[in-house]
């Protein structure tokens, strides 16, 4: 019989997201232990797999990072933390710190700051001569002003370290620019500022372990996040065509990247645009996370593949074994969802036997669709579109921070 001590495996997580790695760390034996907000103590969590629960005051939607180097540095005295992992885009660098601290193995600061500010990630791909927009670190206003006067508006201003489409501002001239920057005042620093570039913005959802990209799908969005987001729309990506020259150039650029970043073990959301004016593929930004807005939903029913417990797999091994996933499925899949004006929407009438998951949240609806024909995904998530829109679409502000 086996006397070998249980991995102990501590997730960061300040928003509810995850259930399916820490499912897949206890089957796999492991100690599941979560750090959370204190504000989603009722959050339906998967309590049968975590064996003790932490939380953490979360004023403003913030954690004091001192606190919480010294609430889990209390909680090592008695528990051995083999691993750390953060689920969320917010809690990258906050699980790289306490690694840092504790000395746990894992991605560690500099690494992982690449995959959460956006500036890093931008320098780091152009050393790499890997594609990205023009852009300028808001920072010394002579440069600005040069940067102005080279290359043409209109430009989106972005925080360095938020997810998402959050906290993006675009501007069409100087003034705005001006304006936008300045309203800033001491936090300039913490935004970059990059050209506008129109275009179809697709991601790359893969799984690395020991530096190579084992498995890899690439998916174009309906409308952009960014639209989404601040002006309100209907949202929906697809999986493309296997074996399309599109999908060859996102694949081997993306592999270019996570190579060039750094990504030694782990699962990366990465998104690249398609511009409109020459036809070429650009970096936009990345993430050592599972792609928020249920999109793991679209990767499961395409392929198979359940991004969050390969994840729960790769870090468990952490080298140490061969990592195997599962057979690739090829299947097309879509994905349609919505802020709904009806608190549970009724779904009754989409009906259609492509139909695999459903999205059960108030005030949203949604669900992902499967097929062998990427015809069949494009027809149906139009059909969807018109329909979401006439029966249940609204919009509302964004939040101070996302919830995907």
């Amino acid at each position: 019989m086996s006397t070998k001590k249980p991995i102990t495996v501590l997730c960061v997580s300040s928003y509810e997201k995850g259930h399916d790695f820490m499912r897949e760390c206890k089957e796999q034996g492991c100690r599941v232990l979560l750090l959370t907000s204190k504000s989603l103590e009722t959050a339906p969590w998967p309590k049968d797999v975590i064996d003790e629960i932490f939380y953490m005051p979360d004023k403003n939607k913030e954690w004091n990072m001192r606190d919480v180097i010294y609430g889990v540095s209390f909680l090592a005295r008695k528990e051995k933390l083999d691993r750390i992992v953060a689920l969320d885009d917010f809690d990258v660098e906050r699980a790289a710190t306490l690694r840092e601290h504790l000395r746990v193995p894992g991605m560690g600061d500099t690494t992982a700051r690449y995959f959460r500010d956006k500036l890093a990630m931008r320098m780091r791909a152009l050393e790499m001569e890997i594609p990205v927009p023009e852009f300028m670190h808001i920072l010394n206003h002579n440069d600005i002003n040069e940067f102005a006067d080279k290359v043409p508006f209109p430009y989106m201003i972005k925080p360095r370290l938020l997810a998402g489409a959050h906290g993006l501002k675009k501007v069409h001239n100087k003034e705005e620019m001006w304006n936008r920057i300045n309203n800033l005042g001491d936090e300039q620093s913490f935004f970059l500022m990059e050209r506008f570039v129109p275009g179809n913005i697709y991601h790359v959802d893969s799984i690395i372990y020991e530096h190579e990209v084992r498995f890899a799908i690439a998916s174009q969005y309906g409308r952009p996040p960014f639209e989404v987001a601040h002006e309100g729309r209907v949202f929906t990506s697809k999986t493309i065509e296997r074996g399309s020259k599109k999908e060859q150039q996102l694949l081997d650029m993306n592999e270019k990247l996570m190579k060039a970043l750094g990504m030694l073990r782990g699962v990366s959301h990465t998104e690249f645009i398609e511009s409109d004016r020459d036809g070429k593929f650009y970096f936009l930004e990345t993430s050592a996370r599972v792609g928020g807005a249920n999109l793991s939903e679209l990767v499961l029913a395409a392929s198979g593949i359940n991004l969050w417990r390969e994840w729960a797999k790769i870090e468990i091994l952490r080298g140490e074994g061969d990592y195997q996933y599962p057979e690739v499925q090829d299947n097309y899949a879509g994905i349609i969802t919505s802020l709904s004006k009806q608190e549970w929407p009724n779904l009754s009438s989409y009906n259609d036997p492509e139909i695999v998951w459903r999205l059960d949240k108030p005030y949203h609806a949604g669900f992902v669709i499967r097929s062998k024909h990427y015809k069949v995904v494009e027809e149906m998530l139009e059909n969807y579109t018109e329909r979401f829109y006439k029966d249940f679409f609204t919009s509302a502000p964004m939040k101070d921070r996302p919830s995907d």
